[in-house]
């Protein structure tokens, strides 16, 4: 009985680190929306969030990725051939400058660039 809830444990976990792991689709689609948004209008991003219609509708397609989109894309495509499945950002018309990734340059921190004019 023991090596049963042990084995049954281990898959456990194994499924849920697959539901974690993914392109997180809906998540960074929200995302790219809420980036579109305060690029153009700040206020009504911010009110957005005061209120809290983005952390709501980014807390729920969190829970769609980790139930659907993550383990679709890692059961389905991704572990068989260990190649990832990427998730192209929206492209955003910088208004008023903008900030490097801190992952992929050396940019500074919270130094703004400015924008191609």
């Amino acid at each position: 009985m023991k090596r049963l809830v042990t084995l049954l444990s281990l898959v456990a976990i194994l499924l849920m680190a697959s539901c974690a792991a993914g392109p997180q689709q809906l998540f960074r689609s929200v995302d790219d929306w809420d980036h579109n948004l305060y690029v153009n209008s700040p206020r009504v991003d911010g009110l957005l969030y005061l209120i809290p219609v983005i952390p709501i509708i980014k807390y729920g397609a969190a829970i769609g990725d980790f139930l659907i989109v993550n383990p679709y894309h890692f059961w389905g495509e991704d572990i068989w051939d260990d190649e990832g499945t990427g998730f192209q950002h929206g492209d955003v018309e910088p208004v008023d400058g903008y900030v490097n990734s801190l992952w992929g340059t050396d940019g500074g921190f919270l130094m703004k660039a400015e924008g191609d004019e």
